[in-house]
């Protein structure tokens, strides 16, 4: 398996790099089969207000699928051991999944959309404000959108270690956004389709 550790407002001296090899090898050693490529983010903030100022963030290709996990603590060794045991778990997870879905029979239908009540939008969401764009770009990422139905795009949120996940709807093209809803449950955020062209 490949690794890539990296630090921000750190050096990852060889022992750093020697200990996060040691403990990510522990917690992927029964997914190796799953697991391609291990990307290791270590940062440490300048902020002084802060308390929990290493963060090690993990992420996972498998199979297509990114599996994600990231810990803060006030030590950065605490951070790999926390981030390490997460990462483990998800990929437990990610695997009781797949052989879950092998496992079943039956298939799952969804209603057609059509059949969804449409409610008209309000078209004037902002009132007297002036919308404002931020006044730099403060980080930017391009992913790959692979095409998958709701349900794949809910289960990748799972491994994501986010609020969100966008995704190419493989029913209409076009691309959604899934996300955990406040109190609970999940919602999709669709393009809506102009119908008078």
């Amino acid at each position: 398996m490949k690794f890539l550790i990296q630090g921000n407002n750190i050096e990852v001296t060889e022992s750093i790099h020697d200990y996060v090899e040691e403990k990510l090898d522990k917690a992927v050693k029964h997914f190796q089969n799953l697991a391609t490529k291990v990307d290791v983010h270590l940062s440490v903030a300048r902020n002084a207000r802060i308390s929990n100022k290493h963060k090690a963030e993990v992420t996972i290709y498998a199979n297509g699928t990114i599996i994600r996990a990231q810990e803060h603590s006030e030590s950065l060794y605490a951070s790999i051991d926390l981030v390490s045991d997460k990462i483990a778990r998800q990929l437990r997870k990610y695997k009781e999944r797949q052989l879950g879905q092998k496992t079943r029979s039956q298939v799952k239908t969804v209603d057609s959309v059509d059949s969804v009540e449409t409610i008209p939008l309000d078209t004037n969401l902002i009132g007297d404000r002036q919308p404002e764009l931020p006044s730099e770009v403060i980080r930017m990422k391009y992913f790959t959108l692979p095409a998958m139905t709701i349900d794949e795009a809910q289960e990748q949120l799972q491994f994501v270690d986010h609020d969100f996940y966008m995704f190419t709807n493989q029913e209409t093209g076009d691309v959604n956004v899934i996300y955990k809803r406040n109190h609970g449950g999940f919602g999709v955020i669709q393009p809506r389709q102009n119908h008078d062209q």
